[in-house]
């Protein structure tokens, strides 16, 4: 069994990553380049996206969008930390967005261990994150967590073992997430590459194969759709 198909066998049905527990609450959101209606939307003002997002949420009559896995996006533009190396941009998503409001619990989908965590503080950064270590049967990879509270990191410990449904954190608002609206940037990772508390979360195109292989899709996990 390849990898890919291993995680799809992890959780045969929908597993709620934050505490909104019926899929009925989710719809997908677009925010690729191709979303004729961002076009519209100033992505480089934290508080226009927050209220495009709300205002998408409520017309849906839904309380959690989600989606961007390997997205090619527009809104990492605004911040150098994305574009300062021209030939080497990064624009493409390597995870999935959970967008709910600020202080949405996260919840773990599967049993772990605290491997690291950082306030990662640049502009457009995760701000707070928590990268989890998974070793199940043969297998031993990563999940991570990005634009937590600065509370999440409080009391926590490397090695720290965490079961399956249990609180790992708290989303986090602009001032703290890397100034975004709230939102969770949940990623799997198979080498963390010796990186702690921190991976990358967006890529160049030139890099996306190595990526796709080494970060596969969430929705293996989580099964929004």
């Amino acid at each position: 069994m390849n990898f890919n198909a291993y995680l799809n066998s992890l959780t045969p049905d929908f597993t709620p990553i934050v505490n909104h527990e019926t899929l009925a609450d989710y719809i997908p959101v677009d925010l690729s380049i191709y979303q004729s209606a961002l076009k519209e939307v100033d992505t480089s003002s934290s508080k226009v996206f927050q209220d495009y997002l709300t205002q998408y949420l409520i017309s849906s009559d839904k309380k959690v969008a989600y989606g961007g896995y390997l997205e090619e996006r527009n809104l990492y533009a605004r911040s150098t930390y994305f574009t300062s190396d021209k030939e080497n941009s990064r624009n493409i998503h390597l995870g999935i967005d959970i967008w709910c409001p600020a202080n949405t619990p996260v919840l773990l989908p599967l049993n772990g261990k605290i491997h690291s965590f950082k306030n990662n503080q640049n502009h457009g950064d995760y701000g707070p994150t928590i990268i989890i270590e998974h070793s199940l049967e043969t297998h031993t990879f990563y999940t991570l967590y990005g634009h937590l509270t600065l509370n999440s990191l409080d009391g926590i410990k490397i090695g720290d073992d965490l079961e399956k449904g249990s609180v790992i954190g708290y989303l986090g608002d602009a001032s703290v997430n890397g100034d975004y609206a709230p939102h969770l940037h949940f990623q799997i990772i198979r080498d963390l590459e010796g990186n702690r508390g921190d991976y990358p979360g967006v890529c160049a195109v030139k890099d996306l194969a190595f990526y796709t292989e080494n970060c596969p899709n969430p929705n293996l996990l989580l099964k929004l759709s």
